[in-house]
């Protein structure tokens, strides 16, 4: 077994004086995979340039990493004199990860390589009415027939992202308050990690769905946005200089508890009085006061301009009291966040341009700065590409390393 290499470079060479050449090799590694991954694809003899580790000790070191599944040969590599380079590249299908969101009554999954790709995704539809025994149980079946479906081994995961309902202490690893299945203050991570054996990262759901969109969907490149979620109830992502805003209390961005709307005597345990009115289910209850044969499932949105377009008079009215609410809201996060983008995301995404329109024009009228705004354009998957990438941030590429 290697235990020490010459031509450490320089911030590894106190280390090497107190004799920790464990330590030592670890950091090489580490090094070598960070140059690998930057790269792409690069020889053993660029390695040594780059890392200014002598030649023999990165053969060694990148011929363990090959032993252990964390770097792979893909090649040959040009020559500027003399034998060719074999190039060597970071071993994306080393691990699998996988990435779950809760979304009323659907459990969305799906297992990813290295790299943030989907392999394969399940969709299930949750037992109703839920509670958080059921929940848990509905992830663990369901994390079954993911692996069943895509062929991947339990003991291969690198763990699991989580996105669930309510107020998510990511930090403890609890639900503080979550009126959809009843956890309030409850270890939720230490139970899904006990039932399903991997680790478990958890955050709210709208936050993972954020967290997708400013990773790879309209919210790349942009430090301050706001990701405002409209479904089951109305919720908010919040990236302030490229970091999560989560709140003293990790509660940031839980808008549907504004005083938007008629408000009523809310009990503990119940919604708010934004999303009990202008979420999905509230904007379904009030079209079926004078509209008949809706269909549950489909967008209610896009269902009311149908309607309105037909010359329907009230479908117009209530088309355009649920664009005037849910404005409201925007520019209420706009006034206290000035963010650069607002994305606009769930059922908002079934907004036609009259309506975009119609919400733009209002801003413009009520507040002295408007963001750019952009529909999500992940759909479904923002979520759980975000859950997905919640595990590659928890588990950097250096874990590999720890065995």
């Amino acid at each position: 077994m290697l235990t020490n290499c010459g031509g450490e470079p320089n911030f590894v060479r106190g280390l090497k004086k107190t004799g920790n050449t464990k330590l030592v090799k670890k950091l090489n590694k580490e090094e070598i995979l960070r140059q690998v991954i930057r790269h792409g694809q690069i020889s053993r003899a660029d390695i040594a340039k780059m890392t200014h580790l002598s030649r023999p000790c990165v053969s060694a070191l990148v011929d363990e990493m090959i032993q252990e599944g964390v770097l792979h040969e893909v090649g040959i590599g040009d020559s500027s004199g003399g034998r060719k380079p074999i190039l060597l590249e970071y071993n994306y299908q080393a691990k699998s990860i996988v990435g779950a969101v809760f979304e009323g009554s659907t459990l969305d999954l799906a297992i990813a390589d290295l790299k943030g790709e989907f392999l394969a995704r399940h969709r299930r539809r949750l037992v109703q009415p839920t509670n958080g025994d059921l929940v848990i149980q509905d992830l663990a079946d369901g994390l079954d027939q993911l692996l069943s479906k895509s062929g991947v081994e339990r003991d291969k995961l690198l763990g699991i992202g989580v996105g669930l309902p309510g107020i998510t202490q990511r930090r403890s690893g609890t639900v503080s308050f979550s009126p959809s299945t009843g956890w309030m203050g409850l270890p939720i991570r230490q139970e899904i990690e006990e039932r399903l054996g991997i680790p478990v990262i958890i955050d709210n759901d709208v936050n993972m769905m954020t967290l997708g969109e400013y990773a790879r969907g309209v919210g790349i490149g942009a430090s301050n946005l706001v990701y405002m979620y409209v479904g089951t109830g109305i919720g908010s992502g919040v990236i302030l200089d490229g970091q999560f805003f989560r709140g003293s209390r990790e509660a940031a961005g839980e808008i549907g508890y504004m005083m938007i709307g008629p408000v009523h005597n809310r009990r503990e345990g119940e919604f708010g009085v934004f999303e009990t009115h202008y979420s999905v289910p509230g904007i379904f209850r009030q079209a079926q006061g004078f509209l008949s044969g809706l269909q549950e499932g489909s967008s209610i949105i896009q269902q009311l301009i149908n309607h309105a377009n037909q010359g329907n008079g009230k479908a117009q009215q209530l088309l355009e009291d649920v664009y005037r609410h849910w404005s409201y809201g925007m520019a209420n996060i706009i006034s206290v966040l000035n963010p650069e983008l607002l994305i606009l995301s769930g059922e908002m995404i079934h907004i036609d341009e009259k309506g975009v329109n119609r919400i733009h024009g209002w801003l413009e009228e009520w507040i002295p700065v408007v963001p750019r705004i952009e529909k999500a354009s992940l759909g479904d998957q923002a979520g759980l590409v975000g859950a997905v990438y919640s595990v590659l941030e928890a588990f950097p590429s250096a874990k590999l390393l720890d065995k």
